[in-house]
């Protein structure tokens, strides 16, 4: 197993969610500050989103979680809480997929095909109100924004990071409330078909990456390890992060140039919005690792 050591590229953040690299930029959610952030190669942050103007739909809280590009190049943002999909362009969000109908409780991840279509996670319960885990389906939500349920999957615990690889062809997605990644086949309407087991893991999930090579990198907030695992579960390699400076590793995901460089998300404070906000313990790390992501998404 090859084994690899995180230095801390940023702190001063939120809680910090889903690393991502586009276009030769990384940048990341900073979740209860309501911001897209990007950072620089020297950790220099620069706002790219802020959506604290926003009213919430419903009176909901807006907070950042999943996102990615269209092909025209507007960015897209789930709002965990108001359960819609906005489209951001020229710094204007605007409703690009309503789910309110279709999501059971708060949305989460997020990732977009290089076609347009995007895979919403959710949680199916209300994390923050103390509720027991349920299962819950994706959402697809097609280019333009039409949404529909993914057949097939209302079985998930708790669907979190998700990813789709270098072909196309494969979804996988960290099942959170039943410490396992599971793995889809795409047809050619976007449905998902042919669940089956990844890797059966140790502990609860969060999110996750892929690389060229098929394998997923597992970011695991109890333990505070990034895990790459082989389609079928063989562990390849691990990121160990000082715990005691990050926090829980929230999410991970393949960035720079040549996409070898793992990004890790950190905190603290997931529960307490405004705690998150006023402690500014969140923090981004990284790692050159062996394999590039390749033209994986996200």
């Amino acid at each position: 197993m090859e084994t690899f050591t995180a230095e801390r590229l940023a702190q001063g953040f939120s809680w910090t969610e889903c690393p991502r690299w586009h276009a030769g930029r990384f940048y990341f959610s900073d979740m209860y500050n309501r911001r897209i952030v990007s950072l620089s190669e020297t950790g220099e942050a620069e706002t790219i989103v802020d959506l604290n103007d926003r009213e919430g739909l419903d009176g909901a809280d807006v907070i950042t979680v999943g996102t990615g590009y269209l092909p025209d190049g507007r960015l897209l943002v789930s709002s965990m809480f108001e359960k819609v999909v906005l489209a951001v362009e020229n710094g204007k969000a605007e409703v690009y997929a309503d789910l309110r109908d279709l999501a059971a409780g708060p949305i989460n991840d997020m990732v977009v095909t290089a076609s347009g279509r995007a895979y919403v996670t959710q949680l199916g319960f209300d994390l923050w109100k103390g509720e027991a885990p349920a299962p819950s389906p994706i959402i697809i939500v097609e280019p333009g924004g039409e949404a529909r349920i993914a057949a097939g999957t209302e079985h998930l615990m708790g669907a979190n990071g998700i990813a789709v690889s270098e072909d196309g062809s494969t979804l996988v997605t960290a099942e959170a409330f039943a410490d396992k990644v599971s793995a889809f086949d795409i047809g050619a309407d976007g449905g998902l078909a042919n669940y089956r087991l990844f890797a059966q893991l140790d502990e609860l999930p969060d999110g996750l990456c892929l690389d060229a090579e098929g394998a997923a990198w597992v970011a695991f907030p109890i333990s505070g390890r990034v895990t790459r695992f082989a389609d079928g579960g063989e562990v390849l390699a691990q990121v160990s992060v000082p715990q005691a400076e990050a926090g829980s590793t929230t999410a991970c995901g393949l960035g720079g140039e040549d996409r070898r460089t793992l990004y890790v998300a950190c905190g603290f404070e997931v529960q307490d919005h405004e705690k998150s906000r006023q402690g500014g313990q969140g923090s981004i790390w990284r790692a050159r690792v062996s394999v590039s992501g390749g033209e994986t998404r996200p």
